[in-house]
């Protein structure tokens, strides 16, 4: 009835991993945890507040570090899907803040001052004003 191989009663079992396999997953998954932690970190500092551009820079640059470790590490160790499609996210989000911190470092008055302006804005006139006004001042070739 059931002619399929692997459909029968009994499944196999996976080997149990060695004491260095186990030591290894454990390093990975802490690497993970780091580096999510590390671009996470990095993603909210820099919303919080611009004065802490270099919390920022400091948090991406750790999370590409890691998050390379981590992608070696995933394709030589063949670790599992989640982790290196977590890395790659990671990876892409990294990267996007990169752009973002170097953006932020070439225009740091002025954005300092449209966050500024942000926080004194209480309505959403104020902040389609906050708005126009860091375009206003913003160098042609960035708009």
């Amino acid at each position: 009835m059931n002619s399929e191989p692997g459909r029968s009663g009994q499944q196999q079992a996976k080997p149990p991993l060695s004491a260095a396999a186990k030591a290894s997953l454990a390093t990975t998954h802490t690497l993970f945890r780091m580096f999510v932690v590390s671009v996470l970190g990095a993603f909210f500092v820099y919303q919080a507040d611009v004065g802490y551009l270099w919390l920022t820079t400091l948090l991406t640059a750790i999370s590409l570090v890691l998050g390379i470790v981590l992608l070696v590490r995933a394709i030589r160790l063949k670790e599992s899907k989640l982790v290196l499609l977590g890395t790659i996210s990671g990876l892409v989000v990294a990267a996007v803040m990169v752009l973002l911190v170097v953006t932020t470092m070439v225009l740091f008055d002025q954005v300092r001052e449209y966050q500024a302006c942000l926080g004194r804005a209480l309505t959403d006139r104020a902040t389609h004003a906050c708005m126009a006004q860091f375009q206003a001042v913003l160098p042609a070739k960035v708009r």
